[in-house]
């Protein structure tokens, strides 16, 4: 015991064995304290601290801590020590430090429920300096709404130099419509950053192992996906990422979010529904951003504003080449839209127009100049937008020339001659007569 050793050691410095500055070196005293214990021991007074049997003044009641493990067991099952502490203070009104939480829960035999690997040896890169000068996108499939529930998709973008999430929504699954809802609330609330962090997802890069186009093959290079040219519109440089590792920033924010976001959804009563996620999500970046967002090293943002003629609209939204049907239509999707007169004498039809289709479900037509020349209602369902291929579209109305079973074209080419095809076209000719 503690008193043993001091008083052995007081005896000794009595005894005139040991004097008080080695006494001081065996107790780990200062000499001052060892003059004291002295004056206490020679006074026939106990040597043991005055708080001995006390019950400490900052200890938690044995009544609130099996609250607190109630509460841990049923209605925040699942949920991590940190952020049950906040949920504790800010829901139930319950005052206790991060510790003390932990103290209590592992004294219940509840471990915590997240298992931390041994992570490999990785170089750190540090953040950009200002906002806006890096954002990375990514998306994240989950169980968001609970184990026995569908999957659905978030996706997001966070900014690498504060942390701050500028835009997020769920989807049913990953595709070029979510990225373009988070890219117009990352340009309506904050602007237009300077670069992008993406993963090589064929949504923002094509697929290289895809076979050129003709159009591709006489530009001498790839066309750009729907994001990627939304991108260049921009003038955002777009980073490909070569691991999840690389863009670790938005891979933690996925992880922060499985472990806090899904516990909010199920504590909100949010049932399996898209639009209710959705709805419930900017209340909660909110929350998200004050708790875990940091300042940048320069407090001036490297936002810009959107390039002159360009709106979030005529950005986000995909863009295709048709060419007008000789009834000055343009079709899309198995819908037509007729456009007006080009003027007193001159008709659309032959023509290459831009037509779009917006993230409400509507689309339009623009002319080479930039002017809109029609636009559809936009309908009481949004329907499920996907990316389309970037081939030529028909001539509509006009019916593609036909050849014979004999002509000379549905012939290989290897004893193609001249002169024979000459002769068979001839005699298809006098048949037909």
């Amino acid at each position: 015991m503690l008193e043993t050793t001091r008083e052995a050691i007081l005896r000794r410095i009595l005894a005139g064995k040991v004097d008080v500055a080695e006494a001081a070196l065996l107790l780990g005293l200062s000499e001052r304290q060892v003059w004291r214990l002295k004056a206490r021991f020679l006074a026939g007074r106990t040597l043991a601290h005055g708080n001995r049997g006390r019950a400490p003044a900052n200890r938690v009641d044995p009544a609130l801590a099996a609250r607190v493990v109630a509460l841990a067991k049923e209605r925040y099952a699942g949920i991590n020590d940190s952020h049950l502490t906040e949920l504790l203070a800010s829901r139930e009104g319950i005052q206790l430090s991060r510790p003390s939480v932990q103290r209590i829960l592992r004294g219940a035999g509840l471990a915590s429920p997240r298992r931390h690997r041994r992570a490999k040896y990785r170089a750190r890169r540090e953040r950009r300096a200002a906002a806006g000068m890096l954002v990375q996108f990514d998306g994240s499939p989950h169980h968001w709404f609970g184990r026995t529930r569908p999957r659905a998709s978030l996706l997001g973008a966070i900014d690498d130099a504060t942390g701050d999430v500028v835009g997020a929504i769920f989807r049913e699954q990953e595709d070029a419509a979510g990225y373009f809802a988070v890219l117009g609330q990352l340009l309506e609330a904050h602007g237009v950053p300077l670069a992008a962090y993406t993963d090589k997802h064929s949504i923002f890069v094509g697929v290289p192992r895809r076979r050129e186009s003709i159009e591709e093959e006489l530009a001498g290079q790839r066309q750009p996906t729907q994001l990627g040219r939304a991108f260049a519109e921009l003038d955002v440089e777009l980073i490909l990422a070569h691991s999840p590792q690389a863009k670790g920033r938005v891979e933690r924010l996925w992880e922060t979010f499985q472990d806090r976001l899904v516990a909010e959804l199920r504590l909100a009563g949010i049932t399996p529904d898209i639009a209710g996620a959705n709805a419930f999500l900017p209340g909660y970046l909110e929350r998200h951003n004050a708790r875990f967002a940091v300042a940048a090293a320069d407090p001036e943002p490297a936002w810009r504003p959107l390039p002159e003629g360009k709106t979030v609209e005529s950005v986000c939204c995909f863009k295709y080449s048709r060419l007008v049907a000789a009834d000055n239509t343009v079709r899309l999707d198995g819908q037509r839209l007729q456009l007006p007169p080009r003027s007193t004498h001159w008709s659309w039809a032959g023509q290459r127009v831009e037509v779009r289709q917006h993230l409400d479900g509507s689309w339009s037509v623009y002319a080479p100049g930039g002017h809109e020349l029609a636009r559809s209602a936009a309908p009481k369902t949004t329907p499920t937008l996907r990316a389309k291929p970037y081939a030529r579209a028909p001539i509509s109305g006009v019916q593609p020339l036909r050849r014979g079973a004999n002509s000379p074209w549905r012939k290989g080419y290897t004893n193609w001659h001249p002169a024979a095809a000459a002769r068979t076209l001839r005699a298809t000719r006098g048949r037909s007569a």
